[in-house]
């Protein structure tokens, strides 16, 4: 075994570690969406109304993050993602039990916010601990988890549903969470962990209005809103619009949205060279024009092979865009991260839960090629708009009064 004290040790633990929390809290994320058309038969509902299940989850993902930033860096990112994640099971488990259509939907809202608690504090984690040099391929590297967690739980529910129900998928994602709280649980050494304090929201008000200051800050909290609009929009009707032209039900809806998850992964294998040879800004343009080719295609309406072929695609892309500004947010405010990585996935979550809806209008009155083609025109240009104005260092905002 390597000595303790090698220098690779502690990220590497820390990465694993972190690992566990972005699985658990992501598995349970797309587990829904390849079961829209099962839950909206089993209670007599709209799919379209079944399909804001995903906004239900997302949206109070988003508000919870200006409370859960200045939480864990006061209590400490460690022990506000166990109790998060603890939190989270239990809302699984009684998503499974939900006796009607209004009760998922308030269990979702829980879960969500639960889910809050892990992924952005992991990020803040590893931008306390990680040099900005080698930032982007830990984080990439961390992505790999979170990625598997919406591949396994995607894929998982459409192949599985038939045989245990949407009721028993829900509680194989609350197994997942559990275990997952038990891994962050133990998984830190113990005195790893930050002393708590108490947390001060005054002096956290005063730090979110410097962050917002800074420009560069602004404009990666208005790209990842633009961002999941214009990406994540489609994923929930995507079952429904399967179904609609008898192109399959959830077993192929799963398999088409986990291409997402495997274009993310044939990323993250590839982010270190990428990084090497292409720049952030480089990156940010082909991430958009990738975006854009996968959506169009989409658009095109063909064969479930097709729209996973397509979703392979646009999850390569869109993690070429997605992890540059995830590294670049980790430096906008080094003494308080925990409350600028709270702020981008406010940003990046709100935009997720308007996505469903606004995308939905779209293709009501547009179609599917019309709304998609909007959605490629708005990706493309956030690429080429964010590579010039992110093509200076970041600079860090003024540190808040203790």
């Amino acid at each position: 075994m390597p000595p303790r004290s090698a220098p690779s040790d502690p990220i590497a633990r820390l990465i694993v570690v972190l690992a566990c929390a972005g699985f658990g809290s992501t598995f349970a994320l797309r587990s829904l969406e390849p079961l829209v058309g099962v839950i909206a038969r089993d209670f007599g509902a709209d799919p379209h109304r079944v399909a804001l299940l995903s906004t239900a989850f997302a949206l109070p993902y988003a508000l919870i993050q200006p409370i859960l930033g200045p939480v864990g860096d006061a209590l400490g990112k460690q022990r506000v993602m166990t109790a998060c994640l603890a939190v989270l099971g239990l809302a699984l488990i009684l998503c499974a039990l939900a006796p009607d259509l209004t009760s998922l939907f308030a269990l979702r809202m829980l879960a969500g916010a639960a889910a809050g608690g892990c992924i952005p504090l992991s990020l803040a984690l590893l931008g306390d601990r990680v040099p900005m040099a080698s930032r982007q391929v830990a984080i990439g590297r961390f992505l790999v988890a979170v990625i598997l967690g919406q591949l396994s739980g995607s894929t998982f529910a459409g192949l599985i549903e038939g045989a245990i129900g949407w009721r028993g998928v829900a509680g194989v994602t609350a197994a997942v969470a559990g275990i997952a709280c038990a891994a962050v649980a133990v998984g830190f050494p113990a005195g790893d962990r930050t002393p708590a304090r108490r947390p001060a929201f005054g002096v956290a008000l005063t730090g979110y209005r410097r962050i917002l200051a800074n420009p560069q800050a602004r404009v990666l909290f208005a790209a990842v809103f633009v961002e999941a609009i214009a990406i994540f929009g489609v994923f929930p009707h995507l079952a429904p619009l399967l179904e609609a032209r008898g192109a399959g039900g959830p077993r192929e809806a799963g398999l088409a949205l986990a291409g997402f998850a495997v274009g993310g992964l044939v990323y993250a294998a590839l982010v270190g060279l990428l990084v090497r040879f292409l720049g952030m800004a480089r990156m940010l343009i082909a991430g958009g024009f990738v975006c854009a080719a996968a959506l169009l295609s989409i658009g095109l309406a063909g064969s479930w092979q097709a729209d996973c072929a397509a979703l392979t695609v646009m999850g390569f892309g869109f993690y070429m865009l997605h992890n540059t500004y995830q590294t670049q947010v980790t430096e906008v405010a080094p003494t308080a991260r925990g409350s600028a990585v709270a702020l981008h996935a406010f940003s990046y979550f709100s935009g997720q839960a308007l996505s469903v809806a606004i995308v939905g209008e779209g293709l009501r009155v547009f179609g599917q090629f019309g709304a998609l083609a909007v959605c490629a025109v708005t990706i493309t240009g956030l690429g080429i708009l964010t590579a010039a104005l992110l093509s200076r260092p970041v600079r860090p905002a003024p540190s808040p009064a203790p």
